[in-house]
């Protein structure tokens, strides 16, 4: 089944308040006090994989109550952070694939970066729809196969400045990161080659505002190297921000520059093949000559 133009935009509606009403109910949690605890079953190596607060379990919850009408009428499967997969997705045509906290270690620390994220998933592992809230800015995100970027209602259009630094947006814990000189390094060789003002490091974020960073900031990069071990993100951190990027016309794919792998059979980490999200694809494929 393949949905239709119509169907999309009834679908997005519905993940735009689902996303706005779990934002609300996060942002209500600013100034109480969260029992943080670990989730060491399914976690990767990340300190970012291994918590998870009351807040992330209410923000999922509220999100499939909002969403489960249209999981039966249009026969939908369902990826959620917070859920054991249940494998639906490789069944179904279309899958809500959701992280209804991202970024929840600056959460529980009390500062920005953190969102709720909502995509629509084909079985062939693109995105259809992707939606994304920050609580904090109060900021909408959303994006709809072949009907481009909307932020806060308004058409987006990417617009990358000619000169100043090339900014390198990073992770929540990325001044802990082994290889924290090293990518550095490597990405000052990217804006040298690129012919940009040095480099500017941002740290904080999760990897979702990460990536909304970079789209509306270019030039700019965001990635995650492919590693052996588990981690590198989950599809529930990406799938939302490269609908975003495609809709947008900038850079959104795996380390070697194949598209993203959105429907891994297997797992649900992204280790295997690493993301990159630039604003140009000279970016990526300088950092990937680099690299």
């Amino acid at each position: 089944m393949k949905l239709s133009t119509e169907d999309l935009q009834v679908l997005s509606d519905q993940a735009c308040l689902a996303a706005t009403e779990a934002g609300a109910l996060i942002a209500s949690y600013r100034d109480r006090a969260v029992k943080v605890r670990e989730k060491i079953e399914t976690a990767g190596e990340s300190l970012a994989f291994q918590v998870v607060t009351e807040v992330d379990e209410r923000s999922e919850e509220m999100i499939l109550e909002l969403l489960a009408p249209t999981v039966e009428r249009f026969d939908l499967a369902v990826l959620t952070e917070e859920r054991e997969d249940d494998l639906t997705r490789l069944k179904k045509d279309y899958f809500w694939c959701i992280d209804p906290l991202d970024g929840t270690l600056p959460f529980t620390r009390g500062i920005p970066g953190y969102a709720v994220s909502i995509s629509l998933v084909c079985h062939d592992g693109h995105p259809v729809i992707g939606v994304v809230f920050d609580p904090v800015a109060k900021k909408l995100f959303r994006a709809v196969e072949d009907a481009g970027v909307q932020i806060d209602g308004v058409s987006f259009q990417s617009t990358i400045r000619a000169e100043g630094p090339l900014k390198f947006f990073c992770d929540c814990n990325f001044s802990l990161h082994p290889e924290r000189e090293v990518l550095t390094h490597e990405v000052e060789q990217v804006a040298t080659q690129e012919g940009y003002d040095g480099v500017e490091v941002i740290e904080g974020a999760g990897a979702v505002l990460n990536a909304c960073k970079v789209l509306e900031q270019g030039p700019a990069i965001y990635f995650k190297k492919p590693k052996p071990k588990n981690g590198g993100g989950s599809l529930w951190d990406f799938a939302a921000t490269a609908c975003l990027f495609v809709e947008a016309g900038l850079y959104a794919r795996d380390f070697a520059g194949q598209p993203l792998d959105l429907n891994r059979a297997g797992s649900t980490f992204m280790n295997h093949r690493g993301v990159c999200y630039a604003s140009t694809p000279e970016l990526a494929a300088t950092l990937r000559g680099i690299g």
